[in-house]
């Protein structure tokens, strides 16, 4: 009988994981192989706390609040800023940009336009106690969505797989900082092209 209890909740877990990936859109990780870990991204704290009320992988329905907050947070931090609307959605996309509400209130800073927040994605920490992470997500000149250092790429922003870990390595900050011009985006390659260089040393993960 103690045999056939731990097989309970894996069976259970597995057709949770099965159905729940039936009707969404699959993370698609381009990279690498490297460690990995459970992650589930939502387009809104909404989804994500009904995620949590049916039962959630390894998330709690506070996981969703706290974590959507701190992503909201580190969206501010550290998206790629840009010094013209124009810029930003050649790299992000038309309609995508707004402006950045941190220059707002700093004098002589002019206009900065940065991605919008699309959405978050949860990670599953585990290793010296039971721990959720986020990352903010924003959209890609190419339709699809990436975490703001730029060098991960997903298909959706909804959905539920395996990422590298070092996907929640947060980006260094952009707050405060001149806002990239036409020739450094070009120099760079475009968004994510060469995160090393935009960023200050985060690491580009590429296959």
């Amino acid at each position: 009988m103690t045999a056939r209890i731990p097989t309970k909740p894996a069976r259970k877990r597995s057709r949770h994981v099965a159905l729940f990936l039936a009707g969404t859109a699959v993370l698609a990780l381009a990279g690498c192989e490297e460690e990995k870990t459970d992650a589930a991204a939502f387009p809104d704290l909404e989804s994500c706390v009904a995620e949590a009320q049916g039962g959630s992988l390894f998330f709690t329905e506070e996981d969703c609040r706290t974590q959507f907050a701190a992503a909201q947070q580190e969206h501010l931090e550290t998206a790629p800023r840009y010094e013209s609307k124009e810029l930003c959605e050649q790299e992000h996309g038309a309609g995508n940009c707004g402006g950045d509400p941190a220059a707002q209130s700093q004098p002589g800073m002019g206009s900065i336009f940065m991605p919008l927040f699309m959405g978050y994605m949860l990670g599953s920490m585990l290793g010296g106690g039971r721990g959720v992470f986020s990352q903010p997500m924003v959209r890609t000149a190419q339709g699809g969505f990436s975490t703001p250092s730029g060098n991960q790429s997903f298909a959706s922003n909804r959905g539920t797989g395996r990422v590298a870990t070092s996907t929640f390595t947060k980006a260094p900050t952009t707050m405060g900082r001149p806002p990239m011009t036409a020739a450094q985006v070009s120099q760079r390659g475009g968004f994510g092209s060469s995160a090393t260089a935009r960023s200050g040393g985060a690491r580009s993960v590429g296959g």
